[in-house]
């Protein structure tokens, strides 16, 4: 009766343990996966909050790289801007719209030439004063080379446009004069009339359509 009751008693331990053996399995299965789950939510935020970071950071150093090359570049580019403007003939006088059987470089229209002439001498005039003054102006001996290669550059812009102005300022002069005597709007190579919205478009204009096309292909033709 005794042994029965050992058997039975063992019978009742090792099933016991079984169970708690299994239960340790299935919680550390459980621990195992939370571990596993744990980590790759861990890694997701870990890779959504470097992203964030990684893009205030690279933004805060755009802005701050924009802010430091912006007013040079920008002033380069404004200048290059105003002297392009400058070297073109002024839009804002009314294009001239002759009458019916009028004469070539009649009074009106020779008035009419010297007021865009005038016009476009004053606007260079004005921008070679504003080269000057900016120049003075602006003039500094910064310590980055970035800053000084990108004044240096601006400032050579400036003076080669400068010179173009001046050398457009005597061809105006010359055009004022021919006005005076009456030989604007001819065509120095054939003496025929030069269009008035040629001469609109460029008032400085010495010759024809035909005999600038001509010179042209020669150029083209001697310096190939």
């Amino acid at each position: 009766m005794a042994t029965k009751k050992k058997v039975a008693k063992k019978i009742a331990t090792k099933k016991v343990t079984k169970k708690v053996a299994t239960k340790k399995k299935t919680v550390a299965k459980k621990t195992a996966a939370k571990k596993t789950v744990t980590k790759k939510v861990a890694k997701k935020v870990t890779k959504k909050v470097t992203k964030k970071v990684t893009k205030k950071v690279t933004k805060k150093v755009a802005k701050k790289t924009v802010a430091k090359k912006t007013p040079a570049k920008a002033a380069a580019k404004k200048a290059s801007r105003r002297a392009g403007a400058a070297l073109l003939a002024p839009a804002k006088v009314n294009p001239y719209q002759p009458a019916r059987n009028e004469d070539f470089m009649n009074n009106n229209q020779l008035e009419h030439f010297r007021t865009i002439l005038r016009a476009w001498k004053n606007e260079l005039m004005e921008e070679v004063d504003r080269t000057v003054h900016h120049m003075k102006d602006e003039a500094a001996n910064f310590p980055d080379p970035n800053d000084r290669a990108t004044q240096e550059s601006e400032f050579s812009l400036e003076l080669r446009t400068r010179d173009r102005e001046r050398k457009l300022i005597k061809k105006i002069d010359e055009a004022l004069a021919m006005v005076g005597t009456g030989d604007y709007g001819y065509c120095e190579a054939c003496g025929i009339e030069i269009s008035i919205r040629r001469l609109e478009a460029r008032p400085t204009a010495t010759q024809c359509i035909d005999c600038k096309t001509l010179d042209e292909i020669r150029e083209r033709q001697l310096g190939g």
